[in-house]
């Protein structure tokens, strides 16, 4: 039976199947985690683009789908290349063929609205589509090459950036979700006889309606909603009566939040933890200048006005950052006409670690 599961995009052994025959899970060893996937799919874009030839340029944007299949339906590698790009993926959904069976469709995926919007274009590219008229038809020894160069470039052990352990990253992420593990286990493709135990409080429709409020999280966070940086916890500093948090965003910013210590106690907050930090418009002051001086606010981002919507009393000024998060800056329309800010410069945005409100994910 043909069923629909939902997601949003280790040392290389012989082969794909022996190296999935065991159900990814977090205690089998370190992985990837949702930020550094991020900078991940950051290296992969870069280098998709970073070269003046076409002929490579499409090549390259060919791994980066391959590895975009990877990161969000958790396939094998191996199910990947096997794919009909024009058949199997619809912009909603990819379906997964059986590559020992050669079943059409053992199972299908349901894949984020954005990421389904972003592979509809590209395959719409008449030369990228000549370039798939064999299917991705590469060799799989390269696709890990590539992979591990990436990884390399971010900074990680290669090993983390090879396909199963992306696919096992995945894993991991979908489960911190609070994904049961055999849903997870049966997205994947692998033979779950617990899952007799979760039907039992969860049925088939509820585990797929898990799945959807997950992957729409998780959209919604990558399309980084204007003042809310979704990130991990790099620092904890206790004071006697507050306490700095600092985490690094998807698109790898650092922001610090100050709370106080009875605050930090109740969120439970820990190093490493996924957590949603929001700054409200009107705390945040835009300032001009490349560099940065005699500034003693906690945080200091630089960006570029993308639009400026002028009201009779108050002005939004909306900042973009380089990984494309948007900050909106409330000033008073005099202010933003006296200091003279025009669409496309180039400024800081200050605001002080006060400002900043924490939201766990929990």
């Amino acid at each position: 039976m043909n069923r629909v599961f939902t997601a949003s995009a280790s040392e290389p052994v012989p082969t794909d199947s022996t190296r999935s025959s065991q159900p990814p899970l977090p205690e089998d060893g370190p992985c990837l985690d949702t930020v550094q996937l991020a900078r991940l799919e950051q290296s992969f874009r870069g280098w998709a683009d970073n070269t003046p030839r076409r002929d490579i340029r499409l090549s390259r944007r060919r791994i980066l789908l391959i590895f975009l299949l990877i990161r969000y339906t958790g396939a094998k590698l191996n199910e990947v290349l096997q794919l009909d790009p024009f058949v199997d993926i619809d912009g909603q959904t990819v379906c997964i063929r059986d590559c020992e069976t050669e079943e059409p469709c053992a199972r299908t995926i349901a894949i984020a609205e954005p990421l389904g919007r972003e592979i509809e274009a590209v395959l719409l590219d008449p030369e990228f589509r000549r370039t798939l008229a064999n299917g991705f038809a590469v060799d799989p020894a390269f696709v890990r090459r590539k992979f591990y160069e990436r990884a390399e470039e971010c900074g990680f052990a290669k090993h983390l950036g090879g396909p199963e352990m992306i696919r096992r990253a995945r894993a991991v992420e979908l489960m911190r979700g609070n994904i049961p593990l055999p849903a997870v286990q049966k997205l994947l493709g692998h033979a779950t006889p617990s899952l007799t135990a979760v039907h039992a409080s969860f049925s088939e429709e509820e585990l797929r309606q898990a799945m959807q409020l997950f992957i729409k999280r998780e959209s919604s966070r990558k399309t980084s909603a204007r003042n809310s940086f979704f990130g991990k916890i790099v620092a904890i500093e206790r004071g006697d009566v507050q306490a700095r948090i600092s985490l690094v965003n998807l698109g790898g910013h650092q922001v610090a939040s100050i709370i106080t210590r009875e605050s930090l106690d109740r969120l439970g907050l820990r190093l490493g933890q996924l957590i949603t930090a929001e700054v409200k418009a009107p705390w945040i002051i835009l300032q001009r200048g490349h560099l940065l001086t005699g500034c003693s606010a906690d945080n200091r981002l630089r960006g570029e006005i993308a639009r400026i919507n002028r009201g009779t009393v108050n002005s939004e000024c909306v900042i973009r950052l380089d990984d494309r998060t948007e900050l909106c800056a409330l000033v008073s329309t005099s202010e933003s006409k006296a200091a003279g800010f025009v669409v496309g410069e180039q400024v800081w945005a200050i605001f002080n670690g006060f400002s900043v409100i924490l939201h766990t994910d929990d």
